[in-house]
């Protein structure tokens, strides 16, 4: 535990003692008779019994009822008459006693309380991203601890996995290290420990050296090689590819990252920015961003219209349909000339066993 976190300790016990102390103060001097007395004691001794089953509880689907049940309880005794101010030197030194007692019961179940089931309530209540995340920080020194203690890959791998969905980058390059020298084949560790190295300058504007990258490459496409399936693996492969500006490979690695995870969306803007490069730059697909994609899908790969990549037909027949559309199709004869040639020689880079096409 770090100087902070036992200084903020000693702050709060101090603040509960001091409170416990105010709160307790009208307790140890004597007391007028309360009518209401007999009515308080018992709501306070249902109260503190519900309290105690929520502080101990194992069925959770008990929770609610418990719950509904000790804030009706604690309505009722808002409900009671406040009772008499004690006075020095009066009677009932049981009664003051066994309220002192329940009090300090009830000052530990809130204790307890306080490190377990609030803080569930607390990540409940968030969203299931955030709710791990807070998760994977306060597991983290164990996590580390647990890895540095048995140096397995396992725990290692463990400790990488939380370090780097936290952001404690630093920690995330020991631990997927550390893994590697005990399994050099694992793919999440591999990619990881790659796409850090490829971007571990940016916070102080530095670029990688040639050597961080070299192995940062070789690192992610081992890895991709290794797990082609996991979606991470293309997703970071196609990253590092644009970085490399080998903007079409990159384009493959994320359309399959999108494949493998439909819901992804971590690709979106990387995808787009790549896309309006490339449009820039070429002026076939400057010429089909303006007039086809709309239909055929910003890749040629489908959308209202068919896919333009499963074509086989020829540049003559590519040309007369542009121009003279077909069924559904409406024709456009205004692309003419040099714009007409660069769609066609796009079209035609598109279908099946020609060359590879953005």
């Amino acid at each position: 535990m770090t100087a902070a976190a036992l200084l903020s300790l000693s702050i709060l016990a101090l603040a509960l003692m001091v409170c416990l102390w105010l709160v307790t103060e009208p307790l140890r001097a004597g007391a007028p008779s309360d009518p209401d007395a007999p009515a308080r004691e018992g709501l306070e001794a249902e109260r503190d019994r519900l309290y105690t089953e929520l502080a101990t509880l194992t069925d959770e689907r008990r929770r609610p009822d418990l719950e509904r049940r000790a804030a009706l309880t604690l309505r009722a005794l808002d409900a009671l008459p406040p009772a008499p101010r004690p006075e020095r030197g009066g009677d009932g030194r049981r009664g003051r006693q066994w309220a002192l007692t329940a009090l300090g019961l009830s000052a530990l179940l809130v204790g307890a309380g306080a490190v377990t089931f609030v803080p569930r309530w607390q990540l409940a209540a968030l969203p299931a991203g955030e709710a791990a995340n807070v998760q994977a920080v306060l597991n983290l020194p164990a996590l580390r601890a647990r890895a540095e203690r048995t140096r397995t890959a396992p725990d290692y791998l463990a400790w990488g996995r939380a370090a780097f969905d936290t952001s404690a980058y630093d920690q995330a390059v020991s631990a997927y290290g550390n893994t590697l020298k005990l399994n050099p084949r694992q793919p999440e560790a591999l990619r990881r420990l790659g796409i850090l190295l490829l971007t571990r300058g940016e916070q102080g504007g530095a670029a990688p050296s040639a050597g961080d990258a070299a192995q940062a490459a070789l690192l992610i496409r081992t890895a991709a090689q290794l797990a082609p399936q996991e979606p991470e693996s293309q997703l970071l492969l196609g990253f590092a590819l644009a970085r490399f500006g080998q903007d079409q490979e990159a384009l493959r690695a994320l359309e399959r990252y999108r494949t493998l995870d439909p819901q992804g969306r971590d690709a979106d803007e990387l995808i787009s920015a790549i896309r309006a490069r490339q449009t820039d730059s070429d002026p076939g697909l400057r010429v089909y961003a303006a007039n086809c994609a709309s239909c055929h899908g910003p890749a040629g790969g489908g959308g209202i219209g068919p896919s333009l990549r499963e074509s086989v037909l020829s540049r003559d027949a590519l040309r007369q349909v542009t121009v003279q559309g077909k069924g559904a199709m409406p024709g456009f004869p205004q692309i003419r000339g040099q714009d007409l040639e660069a769609l066609l020689d796009l079209l035609e880079g598109w279908q099946p066993g020609k060359a590879a096409a953005p």
